[in-house]
């Protein structure tokens, strides 16, 4: 069975099941995406919440999901509301919560309840982590040949991590466009540039940023959110695998992983992006006041290319870089 998922969650779990898990997030802005808002604001959903809430409506009507697990805690807080207008239209509804406290005992119970909801057997779910942790190497792998060798892009690094929260819907499938992929950037000659810069904050809803920016003479080496769908950290037990995953938790988790990658990719300069209406954007604050680097806020409501008004933004957050 095909089950929805609102967010990057242990899809081990659904694996050992049998199960296909679907990230909603990559179908909505992968295909139609304003057809699926309109979907959301057909049934009632103001124009006023957030797109990706709206479109995660939308692709589960769309596509006749039945199942969907939704992170209730860790990730937005409209997926409560989310997922009572699901139930309200027939769909089974499972949620889940990354503890916001980090406590080892309390993520572990979620993930038994998960098991135990699908009918995982545990020692398959360890079986299943094993087999990720392969793909997961090759991810760093292409990771490094983002910023370390210059062969791969922004935009290549971004849609091989931001597909890695499912693997698709087919790791061996994944793995083998993955393994040719590698094979194919490693041969290539290293990107010009002058700028390195990371991106923060969740995938964006904008359709041309990165080639933008490689316009500009930039390109994004450090993918902040992508990266940790990835699970880059090989931990060899899987709650701590989660645990160290840092988009559910206190922003200060993930300054602290953003401190150290800023510093070893040896970035320029931050574009810190946040979806309009998300309480996100409070984060900000705190990147900019922690983080000792040049840094542009960035915001989006609908998905679409760059504005007039944010590509100018851009323009000239760049020309400064060029004369400090």
């Amino acid at each position: 069975m095909k089950i929805g998922i609102t967010t990057s969650l242990p899809v081990e779990i659904l694996y050992a099941a049998d199960h296909i898990p679907v990230d909603l997030n990559n179908i909505f802005i992968n295909g139609d995406a304003e057809n699926y808002i309109r979907i959301a604001e057909y049934a009632g959903y103001p124009r006023n919440i957030c797109a990706w809430i709206k479109g995660l409506y939308g692709v589960v009507i769309k596509k006749n999901i039945e199942t969907v697990i939704g992170v209730t805690e860790g990730d937005c807080s409209n997926t409560h509301s989310l997922m009572s207008t699901l139930m309200d239209q027939g769909v089974s509804v499972i949620n889940f919560a990354f503890p916001h406290n980090r406590d080892y005992q309390q993520l572990k119970s979620e993930m038994q309840n998960l098991e135990n909801s699908l009918g995982a057997n545990h020692d398959k779910v360890l079986e299943v982590k094993k087999s990720f942790d392969e793909i997961r190497r090759k991810l760093i792998e292409l990771d490094k040949l983002t910023y370390k060798e210059n062969k791969v892009t922004g935009q290549e690094n971004h849609v091989w991590l931001v597909n890695s929260s499912d693997f698709e819907g087919d790791p061996l499938s994944y793995t083998e466009r993955l393994d040719s992929f590698l094979i194919e950037a490693e041969k290539r000659n290293p990107l010009q540039y002058r700028f390195r810069l990371a991106f923060l904050g969740v995938p964006p809803i904008i359709t041309d940023l990165y080639d933008f920016l490689t316009g500009l003479d930039s390109q994004i080496v450090f993918n902040e959110i992508q990266r940790q769908f990835s699970m880059p950290y090989l931990e060899k037990d899987l709650v701590n695998q989660y645990l160290r995953y840092t988009y559910p938790y206190s922003i200060f988790h993930r300054l602290e992983d953003i401190k150290v990658e800023c510093k070893k990719r040896k970035i320029d300069a931050v574009i810190s992006y946040s979806q309009s209406f998300c309480h996100r954007q409070i984060d900000n604050i705190l990147i900019k006041k922690y983080l000792d680097i040049p840094l542009l806020s960035l915001e989006a409501d609908s998905p679409g290319e760059l504005d007039a008004r944010t590509k100018l933004r851009i323009e000239s957050f760049i020309d400064m870089l060029k004369y400090s």
